[in-house]
């Protein structure tokens, strides 16, 4: 059985520079009524990006939402409308300074259903070509070289926090392991 919710009414709540915010009535599937708080986002995009040595690149910078500096793989925010190709293509060389002479598709996952529609592409990169790093003027981060084993034990001791990254790590690791990468 399916558990559709029918929307009735939508609120537009707030607009910001990233997200925009509605408040939705919905009729449930008992018939009942609801409402759900949605936070529109236009996506995301990671890379989780391999040296010729076989190191992952991660970066490093402080994301105010947790008054903390954490350690994440290259990434950026789609524009509303761009292409997750594009758009990682782009975030790898802002980032790192590399460009990517493989670049593969792993997927996308929603990290926060339950209230927003963000959904997050992840792509394999290797066959590095360094450039130069060019980040956004309101982006600081250091970047830096791990091995597969230094980044797996930085997510088991809770190091690398965020969800992307541990997402794209694990998921490039049992590709690599299954022969598929």
């Amino acid at each position: 059985m399916k558990y559709l919710e029918k929307t009735i009414k939508s609120e537009k709540i707030f607009q910001g520079n990233i997200i925009k915010v509605r408040s939705d009535t919905v009729e449930l599937c008992n018939g009942k009524t609801a409402t759900r708080d949605v936070v529109e986002h236009p996506g995301g995009v990671g890379i989780v990006a391999f040296t010729d040595s076989g190191k992952i690149i991660l970066v490093k910078q402080f994301r105010k939402p947790l008054e903390d500096e954490i350690w994440e793989i290259p990434a950026g925010k789609l524009n509303y409308g761009e292409d997750h190709y594009s758009c990682g293509m782009r975030e790898l060389e802002e980032e790192t300074g590399y460009t990517a002479g493989r670049f593969e598709y792993l997927g996308y996952f929603f990290p926060t259903p339950g209230f927003c529609n963000e959904k997050i592409h992840i792509y394999y990169a290797d066959n590095l070509k360094s450039g130069q790093v060019n980040p956004d003027e309101d982006e600081f981060l250091d970047v830096a070289e791990f091995t597969q084993e230094e980044v797996m034990d930085m997510i088991l001791s809770g190091e690398i926090k965020d969800g992307k990254t541990v997402i794209g790590i694990l998921k490039t690791r049992e590709l690599i392991n299954l022969g598929k990468l």
